[in-house]
């Protein structure tokens, strides 16, 4: 009995995920997955293309101008940042509140590249680029360049592999689905979206 009502509590009561998504310039995007239990900043000034999954408890900062590429997934209890003001508060004191521009606050644009993942309790710090094909693994923190099929872990993120060589692992056991990663990766060329 006990089980059953903590289901239905659960079902009734807990994280959603949404299905599909419109973006800011109207464009519904039907493969796109985010969690109601997730707080999206300024959702207005976020590109995000479709096959895209945020799952729950993430918070997503979109303020400073925030770009999320096709195909990523952000896991849970992630932190994506595209300003700080924590330097601003500290240098203005009680007159940060009401200043329209005070001192030491940051805004950067912040871009994660196609098919990336960014792993559990991770945070993404303003500014950053992540390129395509990234692994971020858990408990991660990321400030500035990773390169494409980078794989990166530790506080502050370090590389330590290449996706590209787990892939190649996972084609030779698996030969016949090559054709789809191989588009996505041209389609989307180096750097890029």
């Amino acid at each position: 009995m006990k089980e059953t009502l903590q289901r239905w509590w659960r079902t009734l009561f807990g994280p959603r995920m949404f299905y599909g998504w419109r973006r800011g310039d109207g464009v519904w995007l039907a493969h796109t997955r985010i969690s109601g239990a997730s707080r999206l900043e300024a959702p207005e000034r976020l590109q995000i293309e479709d096959h895209v999954y945020i799952g729950p408890f993430n918070f997503i900062d979109a303020s400073g101008g925030l770009t999320i590429a096709e195909g990523c997934q952000i896991s849970t209890h992630c932190v994506v940042l595209s300003h700080s003001s924590h330097q601003a508060v500290r240098l203005a004191g009680r007159s940060y509140w009401g200043e329209a521009d005070p001192p030491g606050y940051r805004r950067a644009p912040t871009s994660i590249g196609a098919y990336s993942f960014i792993g559990a309790h991770s945070v993404v710090a303003p500014g950053s680029r992540i390129g395509r094909g990234v692994l971020v693994r858990a408990f991660s923190y990321v400030s500035g360049e990773v390169p494409d099929f980078a794989i990166v872990a530790g506080q502050p993120a370090r590389v330590i592999g290449d996706t590209r060589e787990a892939d190649e692992a996972w084609f030779a056991a698996h030969p016949g689905s090559r054709a789809d990663y191989d588009e996505w990766v041209q389609r989307t060329g180096p750097g890029g979206s």
